[in-house]
């Protein structure tokens, strides 16, 4: 069997400045960081769906999407305005690039106790970064700038408490750079809305499609939806632990089926691919566009209706970036039954999906984290 690692689901007035408008420097990173992957040639049968005519709600394409999600488990936003992944790698290159002791003001607490934030802000990786599975640094991004008020008599469990977690606010860079400061946090503050009414817009759409109404009102709000910044630097030494149980190909990102909606941005960054009749394919990068995949926890609500892809990334010879967003149903969505009534496999043990992230979340917390 193959290892199964899960993936952390965890105004539309957009601000995208010119790449070259930035007042800082990172020179030649688009020619840096985009070797080029050949792509299977199946997947040049994926749909791309253009993003007016799925934020608007246009069940012209929904036959597109069900046809994609069945078929191949994946299809691709695009054109996309006012949206460049250009100045969002430049973003994070640098981002990425500042100096430890910097970035640590934004370090989350279990890496800077100093700080009170558990879930938003960097991830540096683990202290064993050769050797470890998730060799990757890490910036999560959210939906709240402002935390809840604070009711004592309502934090009477685990669940309670992890409710109001979850509304912790982002941290955002504090340099000496006020416009890199500022730019940084426009810029994925937009991405973040962009890419959750995307997902959203998915939703929609697969709801319409099949005629399963109830389901848009699991996901009215996405208290832990999580927008994650990926850097995976190259490794200097090949770790043994990385070679694939199904094919022996040494990887990144091992194989996984992810667990909610996912938006999903490679840039120009070859190395992903999608499991398609049991075969690992080259999948094409998403350059200035989206890729979007369902996970297992929403599959089993719809009845299994749809593909949730089995996907992987190659090992590669260059530092990646990647940016992964989740969109998970709401704290109090019941995921017990499925559309039609069906017990899911969540169900077994969990009435709503607070209390599957609360589990989620303390199983991955030392591997992710």
């Amino acid at each position: 069997m193959t290892r199964n690692y899960p993936a952390v689901i965890l105004l539309i007035g957009i601000l995208v400045v010119p790449a070259s408008a930035l007042l800082f420097k990172t020179s030649t990173v688009v020619e840096m960081l985009s070797p080029l992957f050949e792509a299977d040639q199946v997947f040049d049968q994926v749909p791309k769906i253009a993003y007016t005519d799925l934020l608007n709600d246009n069940s012209n394409i929904d036959h597109l999407v069900i046809r994609a999600m069945k078929h191949f488990g994946f299809f691709y936003v695009v054109d996309v305005p006012d949206y460049s992944a250009a100045t969002e790698l430049e973003l994070m290159t640098t981002f990425f690039g500042l100096p430890e002791d910097v970035k640590a003001d934004v370090e989350i607490r279990s890496h800077n106790p100093a700080n009170p934030n558990a879930y938003r802000g960097y991830c540096p990786g683990l202290d064993d970064i050769e050797a470890t599975l998730q060799y990757k640094n890490i910036y999560n991004i959210g939906p709240h700038e402002k935390r809840a008020p604070f009711f004592d008599n309502k934090l009477d469990s685990a669940t309670e408490k992890l409710r109001y977690d979850v509304q912790e606010p982002n941290v955002w860079p504090n340099t000496d750079n006020c416009t890199f400061d500022k730019v940084f946090k426009d810029t994925f503050q937009a991405g973040f809305e962009i890419r959750r009414g995307i997902a959203r817009a998915f939703v929609r759409s697969v709801s319409r499609a099949l005629e399963m109404p109830g389901l848009t009102s699991l996901f009215t709000e996405d208290e832990f939806s999580a927008m994650g910044l990926r850097k995976y630097p190259e490794r200097n030494e090949v770790n043994t632990n990385m070679y694939s149980d199904f094919d022996g190909e040494l990887l990144r990102e091992l194989e996984h089926i992810d667990s909610t909606v996912t938006v999903l941005s490679t840039f120009d960054n070859g190395g992903l691919q999608m499991l398609y009749k049991n075969e690992y394919k080259n999948a094409p990068n998403s350059g200035n566009d989206f890729i979007v995949n369902i996970g297992k926890l929403v599959d089993d609500v719809i009845d299994n209706e749809l593909l949730s892809v089995r996907h992987r990334v190659k090992e590669v010879s260059f530092t990646r970036y990647s940016i992964t967003y989740f969109l998970g149903p709401s704290f109090d969505a019941d995921i017990s039954r499925s559309m039609s009534g069906v017990l899911t496999e969540a169900g077994y043990k969990y009435k709503i999906f607070g209390e599957w992230i609360k589990d989620y979340l303390g199983a991955i917390e030392l591997f992710y984290y």
